[in-house]
C-alpha cells in the first residue's frame, strides 16, 4: 500500500481534472451563458460537480492514507480535521461576504430579483438568524453547495481512510448501502428556511468513496482494468452509452421531442436527479472514467505541455480558485443582466473570469513558495 501511494504521488491528471472541474463550475454558475454549453453537463448525465467530488475523494484519500501509513492514524486524523477547519473557515468568510455583496448590489442596482435568484431572501428578512444557520451549514445561498458538501464529506474522511486501508471492499459496500438508504428513505440534511441540501451528502458520498477506493485499490486490479479497456466490445459499449446519454440530454432541451419519449423512460432519465445523484448519472461518470484513464495514461506526455499548465495550476490551488470562481460568476451574471446580453459579452466575461481564476492560482502558488523560503538562507 505504501508503494501504491508513492507511485500515485505527483499524478498530474488529478490536478488537471480538478482544474477542469473548477472552470466548468464557474461557467455553469453563470445563468444563460452560451459558453456554459461547452461544459460536461450538456453532453451527458454527469457534470462538473461529479468530477469535483470524485477526483477530490481520490486526491484526499491518497494524501491521508499515505500519512496514516507513514505517521499513524492519529496524526492523519488530526490533519484531516485541520483541513476541515480550513474549509469551514473559507466557507464562512465566503458565505458572509457573498451574501452581503449580493444584498448590496441588489439595493444599489435595478436588479432586486437577484435576491431570490441567489436564495438569500431569508438573510434580508432575518439576517442574524440566517447567519447563525449559515454557521451550521444550513443556509444555502446559490453556488456554495459544492463547498458545503466537501466539508461534510471531509468530516468523515478519517473513517473512510481507515476503512479503505483495512477493509476496502466492505467500505465500498457500506457506502453503496448508505447511498441506497439515502435515496429510498429520503435521508438528507435540512436547510434554512425550508427544504434540504442541494446535494444530498448521504448519496454523494458514494462518488467520494469510489474515488478513494480507486486511489488505493485500483492498482491491485490494474491488470484486469487494462484488459477490459483493451477489449473493443467494452469500449464500444461505453461509447454507445455516452452517445445515448448525449441524445437524452439533447432531447430534454427540445420540449416537442421530450414529449415523444416513452413516459417511463422520461420519468427516470430526464430529471437527472442532481440532488440524490441518480444511478444512471453515476454510471455515466464511471464510463467517462473508464475511457479517460485509457486515453490519458499517467505518463501522457502532453500533461507537461505549456497549454495545460494553467488548468493544472488551478487544480493544484483548487480552494482559492473555487472561492474566486463564486465571486466571479456573480460578477459575470451581474454584468450580463445590467448590459446588452450579446454573444460577444458572454464570451468576454467567461474568458475574463477564467483568466482571473488562473491569475489567482498562480499568485497563491507563488505566495506559498515565498512562505516556504528561509529568510536566514537568503540573508
Amino acid at each position: 500500500m505504501t508503494s501504491t501511494t508513492a507511485k500515485a504521488d505527483g499524478d498530474l491528471r488529478i490536478a488537471l481534472l480538478l482544474g477542469i472541474a473548477n472552470w466548468f463550475l464557474f461557467l455553469d454558475h453563470i445563468p444563460h451563458n452560451v459558453v456554459g454549453a461547452l461544459t460536461m453537463r450538456n453532453f451527458g448525465f454527469s457534470g462538473a460537480t461529479d468530477l469535483f467530488v470524485f477526483v477530490g475523494g481520490y486526491a484526499v484519500t491518497l494524501i491521508y492514507a499515505r500519512m496514516t501509513l507513514e505517521r499513524g492514524f492519529l496524526v492523519a486524523a488530526t490533519r484531516i480535521f485541520k483541513r476541515v477547519w480550513q474549509l469551514y473557515a473559507a466557507y464562512i468568510v465566503l458565505f458572509v461576504i457573498y451574501v452581503e455583496l449580493i444584498s448590496y448590489v441588489a439595493t444599489r442596482t435595478a436588479a432586486p430579483e437577484i435576491i431570490s435568484e441567489f436564495n438569500i431572501t431569508g438573510f434580508i428578512d432575518h439576517p442574524i438568524r440566517t447567519l447563525i444557520y449559515g454557521l451550521f451549514l444550513q443556509a444555502k445561498p446559490l453556488n456554495l453547495d459544492v463547498l458545503q458538501l466537501t466539508i461534510a464529506l471531509m468530516a468523515f474522511q478519517p473513517i473512510i481512510v481507515f476503512g479503505l486501508l483495512y477493509v476496502p471492499n466492505a467500505t465500498v459496500v457500506a457506502s453503496v448501502t448508505l447511498y441506497a438508504a439515502g435515496r429510498l428513505l429520503d435521508w438528507n440534511l435540512s436547510s434554512y428556511p425550508y427544504g434540504d441540501w442541494y446535494l444530498n451528502p448521504f448519496c454523494w458520498q458514494l462518488l467520494f468513496v469510489m474515488g478513494g477506493w480507486l486511489a488505493l485499490i485500483g492498482a491491485r486490479y490494474a491488470p484486469a482494468i487494462r484488459a477490459m479497456q483493451a477489449a473493443p466490445a467494452l469500449r464500444a459499449m461505453a461509447l454507445l452509452y455516452l452517445l445515448f446519454a448525449l441524445t437524452i440530454v439533447s432531447i430534454s432541451d427540445i420540449p416537442a421531442l421530450a414529449q415523444m419519449m416513452p413516459s417511463g423512460l422520461s420519468d427516470v432519465l430526464l430529471p437527472n436527479d442532481r440532488e440524490e445523484i441518480a444511478p444512471h448519472r453515476i454510471l455515466h461518470f464511471l464510463v467517462l472514467t473508464f475511457l479517460f484513464s485509457w486515453l490519458v495514461p499517467r505518463d501522457w506526455e502532453y500533461l507537461r505541455s505549456p497549454a495545460l499548465q494553467p488548468i493544472i495550476k488551478c487544480g493544484e490551488e483548487w480552494l482559492a480558485v473555487f472561492c474566486a470562481g463564486v465571486f466571479l460568476s456573480f460578477a459575470a451574471h451581474l454584468i450580463l443582466i445590467t448590459g446588452p446580453y450579446s454573444l460577444a459579452r458572454q464570451v468576454a466575461v467567461s474568458i475574463a473570469g477564467i483568466a482571473a481564476m488562473t491569475a489567482v492560482a498562480y499568485y497563491v502558488s507563488w505566495s506559498k513558495q515565498q512562505d516556504g523560503k528561509s529568510a536566514v538562507a537568503h540573508s
